[in-house]
């Protein structure tokens, strides 16, 4: 009786020193501006994210990037436009991104935080403390 009292306190132990697991922050996730939806995937030991679709997407399937800076990639179409690339770190915030944001066409820095299984922050900097925080909602 004594060894299963102390096999069952080790297994209690073990299970309140381990973390939990993170929640995945890959899928396809909800902005609350726009209507975008952007598909966060592993990109090497990175994440990145695409623009899958906007309000502008579904106007106009051929919309272009026509606020970037670099008048050179004005002419791409906004749907599958890369917005988050070279997130590290985890496993429940990354940071070291970049944010494209095609309504001002310039990319900040960033830092991806999970919230829950289902929501994440994404914060974008200019300069630290100039930043704007948003919160997204998996989709799927």
């Amino acid at each position: 009786m004594k060894t299963k009292i102390m096999l069952a306190a080790a297994a209690l132990a073990a299970a309140l020193a381990s973390p939990a697991l993170a929640a995945d922050p890959t899928g396809l996730w909800q902005t609350p501006t726009n209507g975008g939806q952007v598909r966060i995937a592993r990109c090497g030991q990175a994440l990145c994210g695409t623009l899958v679709t906007s309000n502008h997407i579904r106007a106009d399937a051929d919309v272009r990037d026509e606020h970037n800076r670099d008048t050179a990639l004005r002419s791409r179409t906004l749907r599958n436009l890369p917005m988050l690339t070279g997130f590290t770190g985890g496993p429940t915030e990354w940071r070291n991104g970049s944010v494209y944001n095609p309504a001002d066409g310039r990319t900040y820095r960033g830092t991806i935080t999970m919230t829950n299984d289902n929501s994440l922050n994404l914060r974008g900097c200019v300069v630290a403390p100039l930043c704007k925080t948003q919160t997204w909602t998996r989709i799927q």
